[in-house]
């Protein structure tokens, strides 16, 4: 009996591909028994990422040396994750991908135009469980009015304020793309987004010699992106690192948050709470509360305070 400790590197259904990373030798598995993990209830169990102990009977690959399947036993602690609420109004959660060095949450101002909700819930979870995040504005090519103004704003709320690494990239003039793969070197890392934002076009564009990266089109008639990636799928790219694609995500539930944690998960909120009156404040209606005072003087944006209040109300996922 073979045993050692691999990655998931892919999932389809029950079957998985692992490998021993760094090295990119892959092999398939499947799952002993029923596992599960104990802080919820998950539809995926075992996610990309995921540190795995897996075994193979090498001895019922009989003399001819046929491929034989490995067993995932076990799952090793994570030290992050992004999970979200599997369907609208369910108990249920979904976790993305596991262990990341990075995420890069991928936006555009137009085609399809950012949703500022979405965007803030993403980040929230990012926080909450630990996971870096770069923000990326593609498709900088597109350059009118419009979007300017769009993009203007949105530097202001999430990199002036807020504090995050907001970076413009262009995968069709490769605006800032030799910074993203110098970034991604050696690290784990996730490009997520809604559909339509070029996720698989900037992968392609940070390694034109991965395989399997399927590029999409943007849906005219309601201007967002066609799903073009079916599975979560880590790939290897050539300057060392790995990269992890994900299907476009049209919507992002939180999960497991208590309400008086949630503006902690706001850096530019957490930066004045302590000043509050009164502790705890759900900054809502509480007299002398800094968080108030701050939305009032342009300190913190009304769209952050505003999708804070909403998640404060909702806990089922954004549409």
């Amino acid at each position: 009996m073979k045993q050692g400790t691999a990655t998931v590197v892919k999932h389809t259904g029950s079957h998985y591909l692992l490998s021993e990373l760094p090295a990119w030798d892959l092999f398939p598995a499947v799952v002993r028994g029923r596992i599960r993990l104990k802080e919820s209830s998950n539809t995926n169990p075992i996610a990309v990422g995921d540190v795995v102990d897996y075994s193979v009977d090498e001895a019922a690959a009989g003399a001819e040396g046929a491929d034989v399947m490995a067993t995932i036993d076990a799952i090793h602690p994570r030290r992050n994750y992004i999970i979200r609420r599997s369907t609208n109004l369910s108990r249920e959660a979904h976790i993305i991908a596991a262990n990341l060095d990075c995420v890069w949450l991928i936006v555009t101002m137009q085609f399809p135009e950012v949703k500022l909700p979405f965007v803030d819930r993403f980040l929230v979870t990012c926080e909450a469980y630990g996971v870096p995040v770069n923000i990326v504005v593609n498709k900088r090519d597109i350059d009118d009015e419009y979007s300017m103004a769009l993009l203007k704003v949105f530097k202001e709320i999430y990199a002036d304020q807020a504090g995050y690494n907001v970076l413009e990239v262009s995968a069709i003039t490769g605006e800032n793309i030799d910074t993203v793969r110098e970034a991604c070197k050696g690290r784990i890392n996730m490009f997520s987004g809604v559909s339509g934002v070029g996720k698989s076009s900037l992968i392609k564009a940070i390694d034109p010699k991965l395989e399997g990266i399927r590029v999409g089109e943007i849906s005219l008639a309601h201007l967002q992106g066609k799903h073009t990636t079916t599975f979560y799928e880590m790939h290897p790219i050539s300057t060392g690192g790995f990269i992890i694609d994900t299907p476009g995500i049209r919507s992002f539930g939180l999960i497991d948050f208590k309400k008086e944690e949630l503006s902690t998960y706001f850096p530019e909120m957490l930066a004045v709470m302590d000043d509050c009156r009164f502790m705890p404040c759900t900054h809502t209606h509480e007299p002398g509360c800094a968080v108030k005072a701050a939305v009032e003087d342009g300190r913190i944006a009304p769209e952050r305070y505003n999708s804070y209040l909403g998640m404060l109300e909702d806990q089922t996922k954004y549409r």
